[in-house]
């Protein structure tokens, strides 16, 4: 299996979280990659740095604008009296706004806002060059995917939380998604996306909501008590022309191997059955029974029979990693994960 790592990705560093009403130190920190990075060196993976992409390359799914907001935000702000270290906003637009005709203000505060679904994105001096990393990650693996065979993006930040003009979850840029679009465009018809992460895939249905030649499948724990909150039940099937096109597979608080692996081999049932011709895994490790912020009790043995259940559709994947926040467990994961793929 080819691997992807990109060095800038350790530049983002963010600090702001706000949990429950108290600032927070941030889970999503550099640690994580040197965590991942090292459990594939172990394996004697072949790490391959990628060449870093023309921000023009994330349009194939988000917003021009928004794309660039992300490269301007860190300077902006920083011009900005009385500001804080990073950009975070203290105000979103609400739906009676949206619903109103809401404008995407000039001042910096507002369009971070506008920009934001929650403060969870906090935009550091660093964060750009990470987010185009990544990104650069998925893409070059993508692209090692269509010609056959598995590769594995290490992608930092995470992506599966951002729509395609707004960053939530610690997520800038849907690395997933990126994926998703270059494989079609390398010539497969249709491509499926299983994300086994322990949160809903929010912003890659989004994106994907009305598309007939992509299935977005998510596995995670249950919103009504768990982020995103507001979507990611059963009954989102998508609309228009991806009417039937997505699927969503919520498991109560606490569940184990067992309930989650059948979700998971009913997601690759669904993948079959829809024909695809790629596939694409968002893996999130915070499903793990060892996460700091635990949902589901998933063990080393459960990703590893996931691996098992993915794998086993034989199609070109692209694996991309997202969530997974325990530093000290995430390592042996990816690679019990990594190595059940490639049984």
């Amino acid at each position: 299996m080819r691997a992807f790592a990109h060095p800038d990705q350790s530049r983002h560093a963010p600090q702001f979280f706000l949990q429950r009403g108290q600032v927070r130190p941030h889970f999503e920190v550099p640690a994580r990659a040197e965590a991942l990075l090292g459990a594939l060196h172990a394996m004697r993976l072949a790490v391959e740095t990628p060449a870093t992409v023309a921000p023009e390359a994330l349009h194939a799914v988000h917003d021009a604008d928004y794309v660039r907001f992300l490269s301007e935000a860190a300077a902006e702000w920083a011009k900005l009296p009385e500001k804080g270290p990073e950009v975070v906003a203290n105000m979103h637009p609400s739906p009676e706004m949206l619903a109103q005709g809401a404008t995407l203000p000039a001042a910096m505060v507002g369009r971070t806002g506008w920009y934001t679904a929650d403060t969870a994105c906090p935009i550091g001096p660093g964060s750009w060059e990470s987010i185009l990393g990544a990104a650069s990650c998925a893409l070059a693996a993508a692209d090692a995917a269509a010609a056959g065979g598995a590769a594995y993006a290490l992608s930092r930040p995470p992506g599966h939380h951002a729509y395609a003009a707004r960053a939530g979850g610690h997520c800038y840029v849907n690395n997933s998604a990126l994926a998703v679009e270059r494989l079609r465009q390398k010539g497969a018809a249709r491509v499926a996306v299983i994300d086994i992460d322990a949160h809903h895939g929010n912003g890659t249905q989004g994106i994907f909501w009305e598309r007939g030649d992509v299935l977005t499948i998510s596995v995670h724990g249950d919103p009504a008590g768990y982020y995103p909150w507001y979507v990611g039940y059963a009954g989102e099937t998508g609309a228009g022309a991806g009417a039937g096109c997505n699927v969503n597979l919520p498991l109560p608080l606490g569940s184990t191997d067992a309930a989650w692996l059948e979700a998971v081999a009913q997601a690759a049932a669904r993948a079959r059955d829809f024909g695809a011709e790629a596939l694409v895994v968002p893996l999130g490790f915070d499903a793990s029974e060892q996460e700091p912020l635990s949902f589901l009790k998933i063990t080393e043995d459960g990703f590893a029979r996931a691996a098992g259940h993915l794998s086993g559709l034989g199609l070109p994947t692209v694996i991309v990693q997202e969530g997974g926040y325990n530093t000290q467990v995430i390592g042996t994961l990816l690679r019990r994960f990594l190595e059940a793929w490639g049984r």
